[in-house]
């Protein structure tokens, strides 16, 4: 579905996207449309089906002269506006993209204090408009095919264990609603599973190749793998994870929920502008809970834009 012409002229109008992937997120949009109309928002929106359609939806607001684009979603669905939005440069210097979190996954949301469960304080924060300027992840690639391509990110790349987690979590919590159940069969298989990758990569100018089980590589914060991240510094933080003994998983696991990941001893960090992997082995890679690609895509390129996009971030 593409947005309408009504509004296109007026720079007031909200420009709304909704995933329809997700019948929570329908469900939030329904409450979310009540609050706004109350609020006397104008508003365009659009229920995309799917990423592709989620982005296009983006380009197109973008091209039509949108200054605020809110995306009603989570991690996922906000790479896919992300990368819409910047497919179209330049932007207004008024231009603003705006978040209602719902469904799993809300990382870059929680970072900036941004209410998963109110969505009416979500709204608020948009009508209130105060904006930070943030950095944006750049990961540059070889498709199939050896051509180039380019996908942006606002939170993190996994690469190994963490991108496997990721999809192993989205498949487990369409069976179990509740998050934390169903993380239990997860942490159980990875107690026994431990599967490590020879990754060769070069960190600004220094070379390195190791075995390791997962590498997060964060403009943000990483769902708590690179707590240090911020995504207003130009710089990227790595969490390089090397192998553990099956009974320190407990350890690692336990000191990620408790935001301690960093002093972990498998874990290994680095703070760097740019990043280029060579080899990955067979090792999954995700962006924002986003696959790459099943196998390998190499080389990969990552780097970031400083200072590139106005964030809607929480009034108070």
């Amino acid at each position: 579905m593409k947005p309408s012409e009504k509004g296109s002229r007026d720079s007031n109008t909200w420009g709304v996207i909704c995933s329809s992937h997700s019948r929570k997120t329908r469900k939030r949009w329904e409450q979310v449309r009540s609050y706004v109309e109350e609020k006397g928002v104008k508003y365009e929106f659009v229920l995309s089906n799917g990423k592709d359609s989620v982005e296009q939806t983006s380009k197109e607001f973008c091209e039509r002269g949108c200054r605020t684009l809110v995306v009603i979603g989570s991690d996922g669905t906000l790479n896919d506006v992300i990368n819409g939005v910047m497919s179209v440069q330049p932007l207004p210097d008024d231009f603003a993209l705006g978040m209602i979190p719902s469904g799993i996954g809300n990382d870059f949301a929680s970072f900036w204090d941004i209410p998963v469960d109110s969505f009416k304080q979500a709204v608020d924060n948009i009508l209130a408009r105060r904006l930070k300027k943030i950095d944006i992840g750049v990961c540059k690639y070889e498709d199939e095919n050896h051509l180039s391509q380019v996908r942006y990110f606002l939170n993190c790349v996994n690469i190994g264990l963490g991108a496997r987690l990721i999809q192993l979590t989205n498949r487990y919590q369409s069976l179990i609603p509740s998050k934390k159940l169903s993380l239990i069969p997860i942490f159980i298989g990875q107690i026994f599973s431990r599967k490590s990758f020879n990754i060769a990569f070069k960190a600004d100018t220094e070379k390195e190749r190791q075995n390791v089980m997962s590498i997060c590589i964060g403009n943000a914060t990483g769902y708590g793998q690179t707590p240090d991240a911020v995504p207003y510094n130009g710089f990227l933080d790595m969490s390089v994870i090397t192998r553990p003994k099956w009974w320190q998983l407990f350890q690692g696991f336990w000191m990620l929920g408790k935001g301690q990941f960093l002093n972990y001893k498998n874990v290994h960090p680095y703070r760097l502008e740019k990043l280029e992997f060579t080899d990955v082995g067979k090792a999954s890679i995700s962006l924002d809970g986003r696959f790459l690609r099943e196998k390998s895509c190499v080389p990969l390129r990552l780097s970031v834009m400083p200072d590139t996009l106005n964030f809607i971030i929480s009034a108070e």
